[in-house]
């Protein structure tokens, strides 16, 4: 019964000059990753969300499914993108770098 007992957490980290996540509301995370405008992301009933400081946010539930679904929406606001490894990305997820236009013109 670890979803009742304990609950189940998501962390992921924001990575990019830049880039941060606010608190608005209770359960309402504000993303500013590089786009013109704030995405404003509502946890569904169950999911709780903290942002300990500007470039974490902890997802927690009882419910492994709803907790994991809010997770990957918002990862999916900006991705973790191979040349740079800018965005958003689960905590201690690796992401594999490409080399840009440099290596290809020699």
């Amino acid at each position: 019964v670890e979803g009742v007992s304990t609950g189940y957490t998501k962390k992921l980290e924001i990575v990019g000059v830049g880039y941060q996540a606010q608190l608005k509301k209770a359960n309402t995370v504000a993303l500013q990753v590089g786009y013109a405008n704030q995405h404003v992301l509502e946890a569904p009933a169950g999911v709780s969300v903290t942002v300990p400081d500007a470039t974490h946010i902890t997802v927690k539930g009882a419910d492994k499914q709803a907790v994991g679904q809010f997770a990957a929406e918002i990862r999916r606001v900006r991705p973790p993108e191979p040349y740079k490894g800018k965005g958003i990305r689960y905590e201690g997820e690796v992401v594999r770098r490409k080399a840009g236009k440099a290596f290809g013109s020699k």
